[in-house]
């Protein structure tokens, strides 16, 4: 039997040291707090206080006169059984679907275009121009536009031989017409996230597709749209919540009217803490309003499978 002697460790050279040991690097985290410090102030300050206040004054009746006093669940009985809110909740649900599906569909298009036909930083600035202006100026510039005896829109109508539209004193074109304002507004900067979602899908992708013969309709449905689904979940989540919290555009032309057709949730939250000084019953509506925005942005988010590719 050969006998198995231990060699001795084999001395390292001055030039074959283990490195050393990464060191936690304490300056970044310090440089890192002093950035986040602010915002989470802000955040705390802004965000978090005020929605806790607003979920203890909805078990309260609260009307800056007095000391708030707890009574329970009274504030959520009473919104069970008033029929403003009910109508302001169907209001705000029609101008959401108006909003979401008209943007969306619209926005796509445009971004399709731009893809294909330019992608000229002076088009993408032109089409953002609207989102840069305060929604509240443009609220009244298409107030004036679309004024039933003098707004150009409807002496463009008059021209052509059509009778006015009351688009703000109408009922029935109220809430469509405050809709297509805010969809003027937000279809340019909805297009840019869109576009923005088309430029990271793959070249190969569309010509593999132009190999096999696939049409451009075909194309759009089979390998465009599925590959955008992690854009457009975000686009719809965000659109929607931008739906539900309309506000500025109802103060400034219709302020609810007709005939309480365009009275948004938003709308009639406002009225009852600002006007009729029901703070109370305005914070269990906006209790309620937060719970059901979570709650359709979560389903928005697991049936849409907003965290999958179709590139994986």
């Amino acid at each position: 039997m050969t006998a198995v002697t231990n060699a001795p460790p084999e001395k390292r050279s001055h030039g074959d040291q283990a490195p050393p040991k990464p060191r936690r690097r304490l300056g970044d985290l310090k440089v890192a707090m002093v950035f986040l410090i602010p915002a989470t102030i802000g955040f705390v300050v802004f965000y978090i206080w005020p929605t806790l206040r607003g979920a203890y004054l909805s078990f309260t009746e609260y009307s800056l006169l007095e000391a708030p006093k707890f009574n329970g669940l009274d504030n959520y009985e009473r919104m069970i059984h008033d029929s403003f809110f009910w109508n302001a909740l169907g209001v705000t649900l029609e101008y959401v679907a108006i909003n979401i599906g008209v943007q969306t569909v619209l926005a796509v298009a445009i971004a399709m275009l731009m893809y294909r036909l330019t992608k000229s930083i002076t088009f993408r600035a032109a089409i953002l121009l609207p989102y840069l202006v305060a929604n509240v100026v443009v609220a009244l510039v298409w107030y004036w536009m679309l004024d039933f005896q003098v707004g150009i829109v409807n002496q463009g109508l008059t021209w052509i031989g059509v009778d006015p539209v009351a688009f703000f004193g109408d009922s029935h074109w109220a809430i469509p017409t405050v809709a297509g304002i805010n969809v003027w507004r937000h279809m340019g900067y909805t297009a840019l996230l869109v576009f923005a979602g088309l430029q990271t899908i793959p070249t190969y992708v569309y010509e593999a597709a132009e190999v096999d013969g696939a049409s451009e309709l075909k194309t759009f449905w089979r390998i465009t749209l599925p590959l955008l689904r992690p854009v457009l979940v975000m686009v719809l989540v965000v659109t929607m919540i931008g739906s539900f919290q309309i506000f500025d555009t109802i103060a400034v032309t219709t302020q609810g009217g007709p005939i309480n057709s365009t009275r948004v949730i938003y709308y009639y939250i406002f009225e009852r803490a600002f006007t009729r000084f029901d703070f109370g019953y305005a914070s269990a509506m906006a209790m309620v309003l937060f719970a059901i925005l979570a709650i359709v942005s979560l389903l928005q988010l697991r049936l849409l499978r907003a965290k999958e590719s179709d590139l994986a």
